[in-house]
């Protein structure tokens, strides 16, 4: 059951990609992706967010419907949290994205 599951989520995925691309709209508004926007290495933008999964000074985790996003560095502060979209300041020194 949890493959046909998986098959649906995949299709209905594709599907939406398609769909995107059909109207010529931008893929982070209808398909809900996570949007980055750095400033240099000391301001990361990060829209599209689905909660935070660990805060500290040296590393952010969050939760994207990308997967789980992690921002490495030093000093790093949440300067803007909102539902959605959050300001990450710092030092940064690398951002990952994993399944």
């Amino acid at each position: 059951m949890a493959k046909k599951k998986s098959r649906v989520a995949q299709k209905t995925r594709q599907l939406q990609e398609q769909v995107v691309d059909l109207l010529e709209m931008p893929q982070d508004v209808l398909l809900d992706l996570p949007k980055l926007t750095m400033t240099g290495r000391q301001k990361l933008l990060l829209e599209n967010h689905r909660g935070i999964i660990e805060y500290g000074l040296t590393r952010v985790r969050v939760k994207t419907t990308a997967g789980q996003l992690t921002i490495l560095g030093e000093e790093l502060l949440l300067k803007n949290l909102k539902p959605g979209e959050m300001l990450v300041e710092g030092k940064i020194s690398s951002v990952t994205i994993e399944d």
